[in-house]
């Protein structure tokens, strides 16, 4: 059995969801949404995580879409940091968003592709 490196260190859990709110002092909430089959019924249920993540510089604004990375515990919920924004937010109001919003931007797992659906109704 190989021994590590000392200087080695596993990879760390990395996240992109969406700023949904801005807590208090480099400190934001971060949802992550997903869509997933429900396990009797089939249909695709939306699902949603929030994170509590750190914000060293204060850079994030509502509804930005950042890329979080798992850390060492920081406070008693936070486990997260921000790497980096991904996309600035559009608007320049301070507006939550929705959980229909989100999950109208993540694709479903169980569905095809349109080029797929365009194919079976022949247009």
């Amino acid at each position: 059995m190989s021994t590590p490196t000392p200087n080695a260190r596993n990879p760390r859990k990395i996240l992109s969801g969406f700023v949904s709110s801005r807590s208090g002092d480099k400190s934001v909430k971060v949802t992550i949404a997903y869509k997933t089959p429900h396990p009797l019924y089939h249909k695709v249920v939306n699902r949603q995580t929030v994170l509590h993540v750190h914000d060293e510089k204060n850079e994030t604004k509502l509804g930005d879409k950042v890329e979080v990375m798992a850390t060492r515990p920081l406070s008693r919920l936070k486990r997260w940091r921000v790497t980096s924004i991904l996309q600035k937010a559009v608007t320049t109001d301070a507006v939550a968003i929705t959980e229909a919003d989100v999950a109208a931007q993540v694709p479903t797992k169980t569905t095809k592709p349109d080029s797929a659906k365009a194919a079976v109704s022949g247009t």
